[in-house]
């Protein structure tokens, strides 16, 4: 008996860490003091040594049950971009900007030629941010999950001076609420998509014309990342008062997680054109309009709560990074809280 036979597979661990090496490369900054394979990741921040009060903000999150669609389509190229950008946008909500990630792939089997397809897909999200890959893991466990399949998390930490931090303290009665695009479902609602949707290969290949791609290639879109649009906002010198990442519990958990006290926000939903995908979703599976909200981003992945005269300059910004912008609401004295009309 030997480790082999018990189910782990060590000279595929070496094989996927040199085949991930070439994704993992085109990642590095000049702050990286660590190189690739290493037993730690380290990260120079000299180059911040002029901020007034540096602070670190960090991030964790992993895919969830987007997973499946990725197993039975047998794609593992973009879900590493999912993971990537949960956790660097709730980075840029804060004001921070993402400087390296981790991955942590748990997986039944080791497959080198599969891992290294999910880690080029880290590698991609954090090209899109600038954040360096400096480390991760792959933990083969038989036993505990199914040969073909694996779970995918992640763990970033960013940087920001303390006078720049979004807190939504500083929200007020006027205010506006801009809100980005999604690309779709995003990395959330999964396992009520999956009850919906029939999830059987042949029904993830039908063409639908009202998305214009595969069922499967819609669900599978990779959740946008939104690091570049925040920074171009500020620095064209804009308050961002609030930042809200639209997750898990869609409008009516996280759009109140950027609001003082006292501060109501009211949505127009009107004010902008709900994706088809949705629109299938809240169809196929009888879903009430209250819960789509409460569960899915219905098209907006990201909200910033700016003052009004600061309005076009924000809507140039976010376009000028290559996003859609919508002024999709506004802010009113009241119970803390939001009301989609």
């Amino acid at each position: 008996m030997d480790y082999k036979k018990a189910g782990v597979d060590i000279e595929a661990g070496y094989k996927a860490v040199e085949l991930m090496k070439e994704h993992v490369k085109k990642t590095m900054r000049p702050e990286v003091l660590s190189n690739i394979g290493g037993f730690s990741g380290a990260f120079s921040l000299s180059a911040f040594k002029n901020m007034e009060r540096p602070a670190l903000v960090s991030g964790t999150d992993g895919v969830g049950t987007k997973l499946k669609i990725a197993f039975l389509l047998d794609k593992h190229d973009t879900i590493g971009i999912d993971c990537v950008a949960m956790c660097v946008n709730d980075i840029a909500c804060a004001g921070g900007e993402p400087l390296f990630f981790l991955d942590y792939i748990a997986c039944g089997k080791n497959e080198p030629e599969k891992i290294a397809q999910i880690v080029k897909g880290v590698a991609e999200g954090c090209a899109q941010c600038n954040a360096a890959l400096i480390g991760g893991e792959t933990a083969e466990m038989p036993g505990f999950y199914p040969e073909e399949e694996y779970d995918l998390a992640g763990f970033s930490v960013g940087i920001v001076d303390e006078k720049d931090l979004i807190t939504g303290q500083n929200i007020k009665e006027g205010d506006v609420l801009i809100g980005m695009e999604s690309s779709g479902i995003h990395s959330n609602g999964f396992s009520l998509v999956r009850k919906i949707f029939p999830m059987k290969e042949e029904n993830m290949a039908l063409y639908i014309d009202s998305l214009g791609t595969t069922l499967g290639d819609a669900l599978l879109k990779p959740t946008k990342i939104y690091v570049n649009a925040l920074k171009s906002i500020r620095e064209a010198g804009i308050n961002i008062k609030g930042c809200s990442h639209i997750t898990g519990g869609g409008f009516y958990e996280n759009i109140p997680r950027m609001l003082p006290e006292g501060m109501h926000a009211v949505i127009e939903k009107d004010s902008y054109c709900v994706p088809p995908i949705f629109k299938m979703l809240q169809s196929d599976g009888d879903v009430e309009e209250e819960m789509m909200y409460n569960t899915f981003n219905m098209g907006i992945g990201m909200m910033v709560a700016v003052a009004k005269e600061d309005t076009d300059r924000t809507m140039e910004r976010i376009i000028s990074a290559g996003e859609k912008p919508h002024m999709i609401g506004y802010i009113k004295a009241g119970e803390k809280g939001v009301t989609l009309c």
